[in-house]
């Protein structure tokens, strides 16, 4: 039975636990590993996935996610494939998946054939790291009646009026960067994040997940009465980058490992 965000959201709070949201670069190193890891991820306790399309120019990814994307690009991936590997592997996978996506991607495919197809191939939700407010109104409307969930992003330097704004717009869950920056793990989580996530949760009822940072079960414990997720990008992806000569089956396992680690299932 396929959950939804919000279903999965009553849940973490009803036991009181962080959800981990892990994050894949679609296409890294190929396909078949994509199709594994989705599977794999589950498997390892995560909540939801993160799955990030590839991007020639960036935006707030650190080196080891550039890299993934670099490498999945040069082999010409495109995009009705990678939407054509998730529709398959849907089937075995019951937690949400959110399509991580830079609108000017979606803008070139067409944004509203964007939705449907993401829709139909098996996603829950559109985190749409570049597209901000007041441009992003009529957009998350569209990606609302397509059946999709809005999510976007609040940095550290967000001013308040624009965090309201923004956590308006969101109707699957915030998305606070814990830093300001590129991604990328860091030995810990910033002073100011619990004062931060609280201003946050003062002003929405929305879920909030972080993001940026986190690669360690202690890192996700932290998040613990403050935040509903903990978004887990660059360190799973150099797990996929240590094992991408080994195959799918040794990338998905060693993933699945890290994530019940982080899990602490």
């Amino acid at each position: 039975m396929r959950q939804t965000l919000k279903e999965v959201f009553e849940g973490l709070r009803a036991r009181k636990r962080v959800g981990v949201f892990p994050f894949i670069p679609a296409g890294y190193p190929d396909l078949n590993a994509t199709r594994e890891l989705l599977a794999a991820l589950e498997r390892g306790g995560a909540s939801a996935i993160e799955v990030g399309i590839p991007f020639s120019d960036p935006i707030a990814d650190g080196p080891v996610v550039q890299e993934a994307f670099t490498a999945a690009l040069s082999r010409g991936l495109k995009l009705k494939d990678i939407l054509r590997t998730v529709r398959e592997a849907r089937a075995g996978v019951s937690i949400p998946l959110m399509s991580m996506v830079s609108y000017s991607i979606v803008f070139r495919y067409g944004a509203e054939k964007y939705f449907a197809d993401a829709k139909e191939a098996g996603f829950d939700g559109l985190i749409l790291p570049d597209l901000p407010p007041p441009e992003a109104e009529a957009i998350c409307e569209k990606v609302r009646k397509a059946g999709l969930d809005t999510i976007l992003l609040v940095a550290p330097t967000t001013s308040r009026e624009r965090r309201k704004e923004i956590a308006r717009l969101c109707s699957g869950f915030i998305y606070y960067l814990s830093v300001s920056g590129i991604t990328g793990e860091r030995q810990k989580l910033p002073e100011d994040l619990a004062d931060q996530l609280r201003q946050l949760k003062q002003m929405s009822d929305s879920p909030v997940c972080v993001g940026f940072g986190i690669s360690r079960r202690e890192h996700v414990a932290q998040l613990s009465g403050l935040a509903d997720g903990a978004i887990v990008g660059s360190a799973v992806v150099r797990r996929m980058k240590e094992h991408a000569a080994e195959g799918a089956g040794k990338i998905a396992a060693a993933v699945e490992s890290y994530v019940r680690e982080i899990v602490g299932s």
